[in-house]
């Protein structure tokens, strides 16, 4: 996607060789810094950090982590210990352990003079892989508001609720949730997006608002809690979130506040939906409340924000008591009976255990 006059994916190898490429999220929107990362444990940083963030994004990042920890010693012994290391980083997001797995597995197969160079191969696919996943998922998707944009006058837009950011940033390319937006966008229909500002971290502020403003897609900025009063007053014509893990029987993790928009969407008759590819899909999870862990971060992200000031200047200040105690839930389960259905790269479906395995047989059966 572009940034200026520049295409831009969130993560590629560096010219040299030597390293892979990211862009510092946590420097959005007041600045595009380019960060290297060049061992293991530059790698599993990142992605604590959230210098990258999005399941499929930390997935890719985690499989270039595996390929840069072998370059230095691609003995089993270094493989464990990088799996270990980025298995670490973040609970949540089931893309991690997933590109893990599929590093360990197809590489660790291999003679040990072969495995770096593989798995820096294997990094570089799969993250060509998803690009081209969410791109389907887009033109799947497109469907959606291109039924709704026939209902509407000439000119009238389509308004679409989103949360968090589930974006291109979020991806390797094109985004989820956005990539219905996007290519909506791109073939002329008229679309508005309402971008939740998503507390604490305000990745719908910092990032989503970002991405639609270089793409030229018209949206506006709204708090959290405003979703439900946009709905009530027949202002949203769609939701549409990412997820980073959807259960066997279709509940949808995603980031915080995501369940409260669903069930404004239900009491509102408001078409909710997750974009997701099936690699975020854990199928050994069938009740997503009681059986998803939820990540809890660091109190410092609510009691501070970070933003720059009218001077030009990027501060971080307080905006809670300093003696105050703070929880920082990143995540909550949406149950899937909120959910209207799943965009994935293989169609839409039902968020249910049935729905999920017409479209991809192969891998329920696997759990049966």
């Amino acid at each position: 996607m572009r940034i200026g006059d520049r295409d831009f994916r969130s993560i590629w190898p560096g010219e040299d060789g030597d390293c892979v490429e990211i862009i510092d999220q946590t420097k959005l929107p007041h600045a595009l810094e380019i960060a290297r990362l060049t061992r293991l444990d530059d790698a599993a940083k990142a992605i604590a950090d959230m210098w990258v963030r999005g399941a499929p994004l930390i997935g890719a990042t985690a499989a270039y982590g595996m390929a840069l920890a072998l370059r230095s010693d691609p003995s089993d012994a270094a493989l464990g210990h990088a799996y270990d290391t980025l298995h670490a980083t973040r609970p949540t997001a089931i893309n991690l352990r997933w590109a893990l797995d599929r590093v360990r597995q197809e590489v660790g197969r291999l003679p040990v003079s072969d495995r770096a160079q593989a798995a820096w191969t294997l990094a570089a696919r799969m993250c060509d892989e998803d690009a081209a996943t969410n791109r389907q998922i887009g033109e799947n998707g497109l469907a959606l508001i291109e039924a709704i944009a026939r209902e509407k006058s000439p000119g009238e837009p389509v308004n679409v609720l989103t949360h968090c950011n589930a974006g291109w940033l979020a991806t390797v390319d094109w985004g989820t949730a956005t990539a219905p937006i996007y290519l909506a966008h791109d073939k002329g229909i008229a679309i508005h997006v309402y971008v939740d500002e998503t507390r604490p971290r305000n990745q719908g502020a910092g990032l989503t608002a970002f991405e639609l403003g270089n793409h030229g897609v018209p949206h506006t900025l709204v708090v959290d809690n405003a979703g439900g009063h946009l709905m009530q007053h027949g202002m949203v014509d769609l939701c549409i979130v990412g997820s980073d893990r959807t259960t066997a029987r279709g509940d949808v993790c995603n980031k915080i506040g995501t369940y409260l928009k669903a069930l404004a969407a239900r009491d509102n008759g408001v078409p909710f939906y997750a974009a997701l590819p099936v690699s975020t899909v854990d199928w050994t999870v069938r009740d997503g409340v009681a059986e998803i862990p939820i990540e809890q971060r660091g109190g410092e992200e609510v009691s501070h924000v970070v933003g720059m000031s009218d001077h030009g200047v990027v501060e971080r200040v307080r905006i809670a008591p300093e003696t105050t105690p703070v929880a920082n839930y990143a995540f909550d389960v949406t149950p899937a009976r909120l959910v209207s259905g799943l965009i994935t790269e293989r169609g839409v479906c039902e968020a249910s255990e049935a729905g999920l395995a017409a479209l991809f047989p192969e891998l329920a059966r696997k759990q049966a």
